[in-house]
């Protein structure tokens, strides 16, 4: 990211986590490409798992569903995860409800899904499957804000 402009990093790889003042991040496996924008290579793609006094959250990133995640709940309590749901280059929505079980969190948001053809879903049909699981899929939108 140094190379892109960006001048107040902490770097991370996979490991142990990282405290920060507002608490712990740890890098965690991720299954995807990683190319940036320009055609540059972007490291090792991963997701992070935070922990705060707050909430406790899984941002999985672009990922495609990966027995690791069964190791996150080992971790520490989830309230939330970030899934992606749009398939073709991530995981689908049957993925996502797998890696909810993995990561044992029944609170998801939704992303990655219905910004061009190739990824668009039913979004109608995806929450009916979260729920026929015994979940919640949260999809907002631009701009919407979700409390925990």
């Amino acid at each position: 990211m140094s190379k892109q402009g960006v001048n107040s990093l902490h770097e991370l790889n996979h490991g142990g986590p990282v405290s920060f003042d507002f608490g712990k991040v740890r890098a965690v496996n991720a299954i995807h490409s990683s190319g940036l924008p320009d055609g540059s290579y972007g490291g090792n793609p991963m997701g992070f798992v935070i922990t705060s006094d707050e909430v406790n959250f899984y941002f999985a990133g672009d990922t495609a569903l990966t027995m690791d995640m069964q190791l996150i709940p080992m971790f520490t309590h989830i309230n939330f995860a970030v899934l992606p749901i749009g398939g073709n280059y991530t995981m689908d929505v049957a993925d996502a409800i797998i890696a909810s079980d993995f990561i044992k969190c029944n609170e998801i948001i939704g992303v990655h899904y219905n910004t061009f053809d190739v990824i668009k879903i039913d979004t109608k049909a995806a929450v009916e499957a979260f729920t026929g699981a015994g979940k919640t899929l949260l999809l907002p939108a631009v701009g919407e804000t979700i409390e925990f």
